[in-house]
């Protein structure tokens, strides 16, 4: 039984003597080999005829904070199940009771991804999986999967200081947020971002699965499969201490979950000593937006209104300040700051605010004069910019004065514009913004811009739909990629010229604001990004404009308003690029009072290759990282705990499926066969001294 078939097996069989092999084992052997060889090459060939793979796919992961789980998950091998493309509520009949082919994978129309369609789904096991496709046009009446109360708990509001304001009781800020990205579904959920893949599973769907003739469909059937399994679960308490004894134990750790992370973005009109300290007589005016966002899948963050339209303008308002003639007047600096993972508990803020009270920061909190953030600015529907405050702090009565001199300023400031600055109300409570992070450490004057004077006028904020058309973005057919970066469309218009004008009057305006529009939101890999990098940069320059905050950091877009912020504001000096990428060594550098790079620079008119250059300026990056994580603190109600889980692969594929019967047929033939084969090797392998032995010559004689 445990003899070699080959050669020297087969002349052993026979006994003592060299027995040799018949003349068709040659041929046959050959025969084999390369039939084996042939299965191998072509296995792929087999799996590309059988699977169809749905390249332009988005999961549904899993998130964690300190008590929950939230997000979706298929089974370690994936989950499989029967197409049914529900295009009406009335299609879910059939999945929900009256098919028989359970469990069955959805093809959801856009329009019917709602909280209450997926809830039906939620809680019956005939359904394996979810494949939603892109709703075009974006839902009318809105779709927001986040929280009615953004970051709730971890604002300034709470029971201790103006409860009457917690939880949203005065503002609902959100009223279309459904809460869905924060429920857990125990199966995959996958957007489909390609309309012709999402045609190919219609047209596999119609060939196979639709009943003809009111009878039921027939086997084979269109099948799909989603592979997402998640490897953390429960909470981050759970996975953080299971990561945490992996590391500590383990030679080879599997750690299970990683805390959300990136990297702020700083500036400062005039240069400070980053790796010093700010004399506490000096004070800064602080200007903050967020340049994160999120939806309820992976990776899909456009963020046009939640984000871009905010951090746009900052960089615009920095750049025009930067060059205004008579700066060196004001009497005291600013500082340009942009946070980073603001959608999950003010990660970027509350990590500044704390960098700053233990002394890991150039400022303190005592240098700060007042606070100015910029939050959801894209003026969609008018012309009007509220001016919300804290009614707690205003309280105070030299809070109070500090608040009505900023509020006057920024008001007369707007006189003859086409931008109107007005006051929300004094009774009215902060929107969910960065600023009630400061605001929890310390009374600080402060006012934040928006849109909106009550709910928000975004009703796609926090979703796939927050796109530049939600902004009114628009582009003339026909243009060249050149042409459309530098088009300047009538949202870039209002943004650079009412805006600006209003609150930084007389200062000259920026003429970026449409680049920038284009370049973080319609398509990064753009000229002007890649004339401002570093070289060894270029691969961040994605097609598709995502601001997740994500965990592996600096994300593409922390980047990109680096070193668009250095361009905007710094200064091209002429050092050689030895020297740039090494300023301490030259003596009049001042290393410490500034950040050098050495970008690409753009195309040499006459070739084909880049003129680089060096750009000197006050941008710097700060760590945005919960301190939770930093104090091992995984069970925080004072910060963001929020930790995304590991996984292995994300695919999907649709394939054609046998009837159950079928499967359990072909699989007893084939053990059957299997079986028969063993025992027929086995006769033969014992009886291969007759089989294959040659008689002896019958005119020979033995003696």
């Amino acid at each position: 039984a445990g003899r070699v078939w080959g050669s020297r097996g087969m002349e052993a069989a026979a006994g003592s003597c060299r027995v040799p092999l018949p003349v068709w084992w040659g041929p046959l052997r050959g025969l084999l080999l390369a039939v084996l060889a042939a299965g191998c090459c072509q296995g792929n060939s087999v799996e590309r005829k059988i699977y169809i793979p749905l390249n332009k796919t988005a999961p549904c992961v899993r998130l964690l904070n300190a008590t929950h789980q939230i997000g979706c998950q298929s089974s370690i091998s994936g989950d499989t199940g029967v197409i049914h493309v529900v295009e009406k509520e009335e299609d879910l009949k059939w999945v929900l009771a009256d098919g028989p082919h359970p469990p069955y994978m959805i093809l959801l129309d856009g329009n019917l991804f709602n909280r209450r369609v997926m809830l039906q789904l939620k809680g019956t096991s005939r359904v394996s999986g979810l494949a939603v496709a892109i709703a075009k046009p974006s839902p009318p009446q809105g779709f927001s999967p986040g929280l009615k109360c953004p970051n709730d708990g971890f604002g300034v509001y709470s029971k201790d200081y103006g409860p009457q304001f917690a939880h949203c009781n005065k503002t609902v800020w959100n009223p279309v947020g459904s809460g869905l990205s924060y429920e857990d579904f125990d199966f995959p959920i996958f957007l489909l971002e390609d309309a012709n893949e999402t045609q190919v599973i219609k047209q596999c769907y119609q060939d196979h699965n639709v009943p003809r003739e009111g009878s039921v469909p027939e086997y084979p059937l269109c099948a799909m499969q989603l592979f997402s399994h998640m490897h953390a679960v429960t909470s981050t308490v759970t996975c953080m201490r299971r990561s945490s004894l992996q590391s500590t134990f383990s030679i080879n750790p599997e750690v299970v979950c990683d805390p959300l992370l990136d990297y702020n973005v700083w500036s400062t009109l005039q240069p400070i000593n980053s790796s010093g300290k700010v004399d506490p007589e000096k004070e800064v005016i602080i200007v903050a937006t967020r340049i994160d966002s999120h939806s309820f899948f992976w990776n899909i963050a456009p963020g046009a209104e939640s984000a871009v339209s905010s951090f746009v303008t900052h960089l615009a308002a920095a750049e025009a300040l930067h060059k205004a003639s008579d700066i060196h007047l004001l009497q005291r600096n600013i500082m340009f700051t942009f946070f980073q993972g603001e959608t999950f508990d003010y990660i970027g803020s509350s990590r500044m605010v704390y960098d700053m009270e233990k002394d890991k920061f150039p400022l303190r909190l005592d240098n700060i004069h007042s606070f100015v953030e910029l939050n959801q600015v894209a003026l969609r529907n008018d012309s009007i910019l509220w001016m919300h405050t804290d009614p707690v702090s205003r309280m105070n009565e030299s809070v109070e004065v500090q608040v009505r001199n900023l509020l006057d300023i920024l008001s007369n400031s707007s006189v003859g514009a086409n931008v109107t600055l007005q006051e929300a109300g004094y009774s009215q409570p902060l929107p969910p913004s960065s600023f009630q992070r400061f605001l929890r450490a310390r009374h600080i004057p402060g006012v934040v811009l928006t849109d909106h004077k009550t709910a928000f006028q975004n009703r796609y904020y926090q979703s796939m739909y927050d796109t530049p058309e939600n902004i009114r973005m628009q582009y003339p057919e026909g243009l060249s990629p050149e042409e459309t970066l530098e088009y300047v469309t009538d949202t870039a218009k209002l943004l650079r010229c009412c805006f600006l004008s209003s609150l930084y009057k007389p200062i000259p305006i920026s003429f970026q604001v449409s680049r920038m529009l284009y370049g973080f939101l319609i398509k990064m890999n753009n000229s002007w990004f890649q004339s401002i990098i570093k070289p060894d940069l270029k691969g961040i320059l994605g097609d598709v404009p995502q601001h997740y905050v994500a965990v592996s950091s600096p994300v593409n877009t922390t980047y990109l308003v680096q070193y668009v912020l250095a361009n905007l504001t710094g200064t091209v000096v002429n050092l050689t690029k030895e020297e740039c990428l090494n300023p301490e060594k030259t003596p009049s550098s001042e290393k410490e009072m500034y950040e050098y790079a050495w970008v690409q620079g753009s195309l040499d008119p006459n070739s084909t290759s880049r003129v680089p250059y060096c750009v000197r300026s006050t941008v710097h990056l700060s760590k945005a990282l919960s301190p939770a994580f930093e104090l091992r603190q995984w069970g925080s109600t004072e910060y963001s705990t929020w930790t995304e889980s590991r996984w292995k692969e994300i695919r999907a594929r649709i394939f054609l499926v046998a009837s159950r019967e079928l499967e359990i047929i072909t699989l007893v033939v084939g053990i059957a066969i299997l079986i028969f084969s063993l025992l027929a090797t086995y006769f033969i392998n014992a009886k291969a001294d007759v089989l294959f032995s040659i008689p002896r010559d019958p005119g020979a004689v033995a003696y």
